[in-house]
């Protein structure tokens, strides 16, 4: 059976590839930018189609010879249009499959009792299911409440808010009953749905073992970490206000934490049944499991995926800027002959960001992800997904991957708020006689006065910063050779 997975560089559809590829499957995935997962371990063993859900165009070509559809898509930003943008998505890829004559789609959506006052974006997410109905294919929708996984943003959330705040002021949301369920058992249900054909055609609710209030999950976090915290509720503390809480606490932007939060006044646990019936083998994890088994793998640095990988988690779907020499750009130029092998000096290049820092200046660094963080963007918190390796698509603190060639090259993009795109690269070039030239360049497109006033007005600051990292990476690259 051959399957075409949406999605695969976010969450849950970057895990759930090579989980159908172990299974037996033959993949073909569909992405905006195929480059973004030429780096994924599986990327030899799929097929890439290039697309994009909200150009019907782009589908046809990517169902052909599909026989299974998976539906992982949704916006996760407060766009002002993101219900429409939603719909028209879902129907551009229900038409598409229904042309090919894919025998069934697969979707993952939100949990919630559709008879109640839904937030609008858990509104969404089942209507999305409806707009992918309409096309007349079997659909199986899943419907899911929180997440429980290393790199999930729900758990990313309750992670960093109980670790960094020993008191917490709680408003009501945190006291909703929520059914949280384990990344390991979505991809199961997932997965296994391909060979249950009584699956077809249904919304099924999923959940974990054990419904919990959200303080509760952070009070659990807390216990397996050996953390003493305390929970104050209060009775004001809006959905805006508490998404610009977790702005400021966690690496997870307030546009992104508003219609999180905003659907948690719902209370989202399973009330049919069903997926017991249709899954019996099936045995979702309690939250206490769930939770043991994504720290064993923070702890193991081994997560696979981030929320932070989709490019919702920076700048929304906007069409992000593309790398091209041109006219207009302006560009700032250092090098060094490192008395190293370019392999030394790619390691430490890739190394930086996340808890190592930046190796020179990391206060000035800090200070500018705060500022970043003032004005809504997305500031250093969000770090890196793994200490020493680097994917294209990766989120590197307030950066985002774009380039990778091994032992040569890293661009990164920018994605903090600035007048005008943003690029730093570094190259590796060998010289002979076991010496490197490390080449480090800075990228800059001007968004007309104001985007040059920013350049000149900072480049004091960018010369030092930038002079001094390129001498610490040098030293670091000689003194890694020496070992």
């Amino acid at each position: 059976m051959k399957v075409l997975v949406t999605g695969a560089t976010g969450y849950v559809g970057g895990r759930l590839v090579p989980q159908l590829l172990d299974a037996g499957y033959r993949v073909r995935v569909l992405a905006r930018d195929p480059e973004r997962l030429q780096d994924r371990p599986w990327y030899a063993r799929v097929e890439i189609a290039q697309g994009d859900v909200l150009q019907a165009e782009t589908l046809t070509s990517a169902m052909q010879g599909v026989d299974a559809a998976y539906y992982l898509v949704h916006s996760m930003s407060e766009f002002r249009d993101f219900r429409n943008r939603d719909l028209t998505a879902a129907r551009n890829f229900g038409r598409a499959a229904r042309d090919a004559n894919v025998q069934r789609v697969i979707y993952l959506g939100g949990l919630g009792n559709p008879d109640e006052k839904l937030s609008k974006h858990l509104r969404s997410r089942q209507e999305t299911g409806d707009a992918l109905r309409e096309s007349g294919i079997p659909v199986t929708e899943f419907r899911a409440a929180i997440i429980v996984g290393s790199g999930s943003v729900s758990f990313e959330i309750i992670r960093t808010m109980t670790e960094r705040v020993p008191l917490m002021i709680c408003p009501r949301w945190v006291y909703v009953r929520v059914q949280p369920i384990a990344i390991r058992d979505i991809l199961d249900y997932l997965v296994t749905a391909l060979r249950v054909p009584e699956s077809a055609g249904r919304i099924i609710e999923i959940g974990g073992a054990d419904a919990q209030k959200y303080g509760d999950m952070m009070l659990g976090y807390a216990r397996a970490r050996g953390l003493k915290r305390w929970l104050i509720p209060v009775p004001v503390l809006t959905p805006k206000l508490s998404a610009y809480w977790v702005h400021w606490m966690t690496p997870i932007p307030a546009n992104i934490a508003h219609p999180l939060i905003e659907g948690l006044r719902n209370e989202v646990i399973v009330r049919d049944d069903a997926a017991r019936k249709i899954f019996p083998n099936i045995q979702p994890l309690d939250f206490a499991r769930a939770l043991d088994d994504a720290l064993a793998q923070l702890d193991a640095s081994q997560v696979e995926t981030s929320w932070s990988d989709a490019l919702l988690s920076s700048r929304g779907d906007a069409a992000q800027a593309k790398f091209v020499y041109r006219e207009g750009i302006i560009t700032e130029t250092r090098q060094r002959i490192v008395a190293a092998s370019p392999e030394a000096a790619y390691r430490v290049f890739t190394g930086l960001g996340g808890k190592r820092g930046w190796l020179y200046a990391n206060w000035l660094w800090r200070i500018r992800g705060a500022l970043d963080r003032l004005v809504g963007g997305v500031g250093l918190r969000r770090g890196r997904r793994h200490p020493d390796e680097l994917h294209v698509g990766d989120a590197l603190d307030f950066w985002r991957v774009e380039k990778i060639e091994p032992n040569r090259l890293l661009r990164l993009r920018a994605e903090m708020k600035s007048p005008g795109p943003a690029w730093l690269e570094y190259r590796a070039e060998p010289q002979g006689d076991g010496k490197a030239r490390l080449i480090q360049t800075a990228f800059f497109i001007p968004k007309g006065l104001f985007g040059l006033l920013y350049w000149y007005v900072l480049y004091p600051l960018h010369a030092v910063v930038f002079s001094g990292m390129v001498d610490a990476i040098a030293k670091q690259a000689e003194r890694l050779e020496e070992k």
